[in-house]
């Protein structure tokens, strides 16, 4: 048989493996330690946190997705970065990450730095120059997040890999905002795909967790034994519900997409939208790359609210069918203000130098129908105007 789709890994991954009952769907193994079969004798599993049937079945799901050979599934997506960090890091290493990452991210590297933990250079990783004086200094890791949180800013994972490669460099690709359905980091040259599986790999945003997973078998021995010592693993019931969600991924993926093109057809026109950002669009800068490197252009975009910011706040207050909340890739539709929610911690100096405005607005497209989705907004959109 050839190799499997992934709409065939997301969805079979599990299934009939119980031997007691011969349930389809595997049961919940909810034990903290599992006896040893006898003295000496050491068992698959020992103790939940260094390993449990629940989590291997994820882990497998996804490391199959992302066409790598291992995984480890942390309690959350700055847990599945703080891993990575951890394991291969000491105080004189540089990590070279993007200056518009998301900003739990710039805050984790930014303050464990402060402490000596490792060294950080936030980069525009758009800016050839840039990028090139950043990999002379030889860094020992590279941290890529492509489309970026909340500007959807795209890099080539390719040509990065080669030029890190050149100086030794690990790459990890943060392929959060497209999952294994849009894009294969590893495929494209990446050591490592991270994701927070509390967005689209989840989906239904009642679980957070996330994953590290990697193209060698080392690697992901190296991050399991990490996992294990400063506790980090996700626990039974996470992995279970994750794993869950992940077999109506490709379905999800797809009706996100559909309806989050329709709705940026509609915010190019919108007198109150004074830009969009979205890799679909022929005027963003990375479109061409993303066209290369992406089967898709995912949900996630961003556009610049053109009135007062009282105004911006207004229309807000007036949405009915996106919640003014954080985090994103469920089935329900969200608004976010990155400068005052999202990105917060990284300083009004940072966020500048990342080019994140107080007017700027992240949408993620949920799975309600489009045209309703559209209405809402539009309604918004004239009280908004109706009342400055």
């Amino acid at each position: 048989m050839s190799a499997r789709k992934p709409a065939t890994i997301a969805v079979r991954t599990g299934i009939e493996s119980d031997t007691q009952y011969h349930a389809v769907v595997p049961p919940i193994y909810l034990s903290t330690n599992y006896g040893f079969p006898a003295f000496g004798e050491v068992p698959n599993y020992d103790y939940t946190r260094s390993g449990n049937p629940n989590r291997g079945l994820l882990e497998q799901a996804l490391f199959e997705l992302e066409s790598g050979k291992g995984a480890v599934v942390t309690n959350c997506g700055t847990s599945a970065l703080n891993l990575w960090v951890s394991a291969f890091l000491g105080p004189d290493d540089l990590i070279v990450a993007p200056h518009d990452c998301y900003g739990g991210t710039y805050r984790l590297f930014n303050t464990r730095a402060r402490k000596g933990d490792f060294k950080v250079q936030f980069v525009d990783q758009t800016d050839e120059q840039a990028l090139n004086a950043a990999l002379a200094k030889k860094p020992k890791l590279i941290l890529l997040e492509t489309p970026s949180n909340p500007l959807v800013r795209v890099v080539d994972i390719n040509a990065i890999c080669t030029k890190a490669k050149e100086v030794g460099a690990l790459v990890a690709v943060d392929n959060t905002f497209l999952t294994p359905v849009y894009q294969k980091p590893l495929e494209l040259g990446a050591d490592f795909v991270i994701h927070s599986t509390t967005k689209y790999i989840n989906g239904h945003s009642d679980v957070i967790g996330g994953v590290v997973i990697t193209k060698t078998e080392e690697h992901a021995e190296e991050l399991a034994w990490w996992g294990n010592c400063i506790g980090a693993t996700g626990t039974p019931f996470d992995s279970y519900m994750t794993l869950r969600g992940i077999r109506t991924l490709g379905a999800r993926m797809r009706v996100h997409e559909e309806s989050s093109q329709q709705i940026l057809n509609f915010l190019v026109e919108e007198p109150l939208v004074s830009k969009v950002y979205h890799p679909s669009l022929l005027s963003h800068p990375g479109h061409e790359i993303a066209k290369k490197q992406q089967s898709g252009f995912g949900s996630m975009l961003s556009f610049e609210f053109a009135g007062s910011f009282e105004q911006l706040k207004f229309f807000v207050g007036k949405l009915e069918l996106f919640s003014l909340a954080e985090s994103l890739g469920g089935v329900e539709s969200l608004i976010c203000h990155p400068a005052s929610m999202t990105h917060r911690a990284m300083g009004e100096e940072a966020l500048a130098e990342a080019g994140v405005t107080q007017h700027l607005l992240r949408l993620s497209v949920g799975l309600e129908d489009s045209q309703d989705l559209i209405e809402d907004l539009q309604q918004a959109f004239a009280q908004a105007k109706e009342a400055f």
